[in-house]
């Protein structure tokens, strides 16, 4: 397993491949895992940081580690579920998960809390319970939610199928999701009811998919809040198992996934993709070229220029625009979860229900009031924490907002940005902390480590263009683009990842699946599903007999 080696460290590494994917994000591990797996093909995973994984990956800092964009996944926490049976496939059923408990997310407003307990109809009760005057209107929520959400399948299996079956039927299969892609959360939401604070509550999760209700689409917002309603888990050893059990997946077919690999180009001849440049100059050839870099990067960076604006795909990228920055602190305590009193569940901490507002002033200056807080507890989380880093805790206070204010910086050095810049880090980071520091009171005069990514941070390390954490934008008008699919017009070449489906960890794995189903002109998601159910089968059947001598 060759995480954290390099390029230039393997100089017997083969110079040609089956297909080759730029990214080693859960959308390109998906896609190489899957065409591994099912068509026995050698992928070589180029990716350009030390650490395969992508938001899947940790880092350290003597005696601590952080996850750095996995908090909490839905559905894994039974053998059966979907997610579980995805996960299962791809790693051979060695990533484990430990569930998260009763109540998953805990939606502040102002000093109101409100719990998202696990299970549908536990969910339903308790929203009776904080708005008992209105169960009608949280009941026809919770109905038009998984409604949406079960259409999505027809929508994303559209972006898979051979272009003369998308010609023909495509408008059938995406007609019934787009009824309500197209129009945002609050428009929905506000034909169901007025109430302003139980909308507030209801979208309380919107930083999981990075735009306040005015401003995404109501499929995303639909998506996120099914994906949880059976409760969330957390991988056991950390998010970077996620990475370290898919890659021998991808090895056993004798494909490699290798790091501080930068790819610098994607060569195309006669309209086909044939391979890529790396950075050093080396040429790594393959008839299938799977780019996990986001459609921004692929069409202004990656491809030539000539080739690139004929797709016109940048510029139709840009319209739809970006998604939104972070500032995340990372946070190192002495002491265990047990005795700081931290608790599974995660805390969205805002000012008040009026989510728009908020973000608008913050946006405009980012010396006003944080919109949101999110506060994670890995260490709590993981049962495995305490054994790799005893006596410690680990919390991750994170706020959503603009790249703006970061753009003076852009063209300085990590780490070598000036005074003003750790002034304003400086800052942002103790109003994190007086956050912090009320709903969590066991970290106070515990904290060990706190340290700040911004959105330069994220585009020096993941390339998200503008510090976006979630790709493009997912709003109403992203779900009408018909050319957003892995098929692009350079034959030869394919887009995977959360630009392909949606934002998060099942949308990029999504992405890999749909991806890997238009490479191999079949749905790959159905034999996935169909491979687990036969291997539950045999796991659950009883030993043969022995025979007789």
């Amino acid at each position: 397993m060759r995480i954290g080696t390099s390029y230039k460290q393997h100089p017997g590494l083969k110079d040609e491949w089956d297909a080759i994917v730029i990214g080693s994000g859960i959308g390109g591990l998906t896609a190489a895992a899957s065409l591994a797996k099912l068509a026995n093909k050698r992928v070589l995973v180029l990716e350009r940081h030390y650490t395969a994984g992508g938001f899947t990956h940790t880092f350290r800092r003597p005696g601590y580690e952080w996850d750095v964009g996995i908090h909490y996944i839905g559905d894994v926490s039974h053998p059966k579920a979907t997610g579980r049976r995805m996960f299962d496939f791809l790693t051979e059923g060695e990533l484990q998960w430990e569930d998260m408990g009763e109540v998953y997310d805990r939606i502040f407003l102002g000093d109101n809390a409100y719990d998202f307990v696990k299970g549908y109809e536990n969910f339903r009760a308790q929203m009776h319970e904080y708005f008992p005057q209105d169960k009608a209107a949280i009941d026809q929520y919770l109905e038009k939610i998984i409604a949406t959400a079960k259409k999505a399948q027809l929508f994303f299996a559209e972006k898979a199928v051979p272009p003369f079956v998308s010609s023909l039927f495509g408008g059938l299969m995406r007609r019934p999701t787009l009824k309500e892609a197209t129009r945002t959360t609050r428009e929905v939401l506000e034909q169901i009811t007025q109430n302003q604070e139980l909308i507030g509550v209801l979208t309380g999760q919107f930083g999981d998919y990075g735009l306040v209700p005015a401003k995404g689409s109501f499929f995303i917002h639909a998506m996120v809040v099914a994906h949880y309603l059976r409760g969330a888990a957390y991988p056991i050893g950390g998010s970077s198992r996620i990475a370290a059990t898919i890659l021998p997946v991808i090895e056993s077919a004798g494909g490699e996934v290798v790091t501080n690999a930068d790819v610098d180009e994607i060569l195309v001849r006669d309209g086909k993709a044939v391979g890529v440049k790396l950075a050093d100059g080396h040429e790594l050839r393959a008839p299938i070229v799977i780019s996990n870099a986001g459609v921004i990067n692929t069409f202004e960076k990656l491809l030539p220029a000539a080739v690139a604006k004929e797709t016109g795909y940048a510029a139709k990228a840009r319209e739809i625009g970006a998604s939104i920055a972070h500032l995340s602190l990372y946070v190192g305590l002495q002491g265990t979860t047990e005795e700081l009193g931290f608790e599974k569940t995660n805390l969205w901490v805002y000012r008040d229900h009026r989510h728009e507002k908020n973000f608008e002033a913050f946006e405009k200056d980012i010396n006003a009031p944080l919109p949101v807080v999110y506060l994670s507890f890995p260490s709590a989380k993981d049962p495995d924490f305490d054994r790799r880093h005893p006596g410690k805790s680990t919390i991750e206070a994170i706020t959503l907002g603009p790249a703006t204010p970061f753009k003076r910086w852009e063209n300085t050095t990590w780490k070598k940005r000036g005074a003003a810049y750790d002034d304003l880090k400086a800052s942002l980071s103790e109003r994190l902390l007086d956050t912090l520091y009320k709903h969590a009171p066991g970290a106070r005069g515990k904290v060990e480590i706190a340290e700040l990514s911004t959105p330069l941070t994220t585009t020096n390390f993941a390339a998200h263009p503008d510090g976006a954490i979630y790709g493009l934008a997912h709003t109403p008008e992203r779900f009408e683009q018909r050319w957003l699919r892995p098929r692009t017009p350079i034959k030869g070449l394919y887009l995977t990842g959360t630009d392909v489906v949606t934002a998060g960890l099942m949308g990029g794995m999504m992405g890999g699946f749909v991806c890997a189903s238009a490479v191999l002109k079949g749905n790959v998601l159905g034999q996935v599903l169909k491979h687990q159910a036969q291997a539950l089968r045999d796991k659950s059947a009883p030993p043969p007999t022995p025979a007789r001598a």
